[in-house]
């Protein structure tokens, strides 16, 4: 089995990433859609490495291999030619992402993060469509309420999807992530959510909301943030495929 170690982690993280980009969207969950084909590539080439390894290992005399074993342990390490038993810990985020794949990015980093709101100033948005209720993203109705000298929410009857957060003040809102990359350079866009009937949902619960946008504070100024929505309806719907927003 030491002899096949490498190649079984080679094989192991390649087949995982395969998994995760061939046969389902759980990719999403960790990067944009666009690096699809690249995450295809890396875990083809790993997955012939692992084969490439394999086959050269079973080439391998067992006579010479149990030299350099013997050799390795008279220097005092502790490892052979199939590397420090250390690496095998390496198997575990491997395995991992084989069999359990981590959710998608929610509630928990959501309130970790500080408000981030872009850098753009107050001015002028290009029209919205037509039709009401206009479905917008939370990144795009933020920055509309905050920014938008137009005010071209005003009168607007919008649909919002994501999941619910809680704020300390009992307040609840509905959340999205916006990833650039991937999940590790994920920001928090926020609307807290008002008049809404129903019970409140749990965290990571998602939601698609319907309503009207309610104004308040200065434009661009730290009291416009989170903006307000009354809402008309609350429904809850299922987790999309890819639960990030893109900026």
């Amino acid at each position: 089995m030491k002899r096949y170690g490498p190649a079984a982690l080679l094989l192991l993280t390649g087949g995982a990433v395969l998994r995760i980009t061939l046969t389902s969207d759980l990719y999403l969950r960790y990067v944009q859609a666009g690096l699809r084909p690249y995450l295809i590539l890396s875990g083809t080439a790993l997955v012939l490495l692992g084969l490439v390894t394999a086959a050269l290992r079973h080439r391998t005399p067992d006579e010479h291999e149990d030299q350099v074993e013997e050799d390795a342990g008279h220097e005092g390490h502790s490892h052979g030619p199939a590397g420090p038993r250390v690496a095998w810990l390496l198997t575990l985020p491997a395995l991992a992402l084989l069999l359990f794949p981590p959710p998608a990015l929610g509630s928990y980093s959501a309130g970790r993060e500080a408000a981030q709101r872009a850098a753009q100033g107050v001015g002028a948005f290009p029209a919205l469509p037509a039709g009401n209720p206009l479905t917008l993203t939370v990144g795009e109705f933020s920055s509309r309420a905050i920014y938008d000298s137009g005010r071209s929410l005003k009168g607007r009857t919008v649909s919002l999807t994501g999941f619910v957060t809680h704020g300390d003040d009992g307040a609840w809102y509905v959340t999205r992530l916006t990833v650039t990359c991937c999940a590790a350079d994920a920001t928090t866009g926020k609307v807290e959510i008002r008049n809404a009937d129903d019970d409140v949902l749990p965290a990571d619960t998602w939601v698609t909301v319907t309503g009207t946008w309610l104004p308040k504070g200065e434009l661009g100024s730290d009291e416009a943030w989170p903006p307000l929505l009354t809402a008309t309806t609350v429904n809850q719907v299922k987790q999309p495929s890819d639960p990030y927003e893109k900026p």
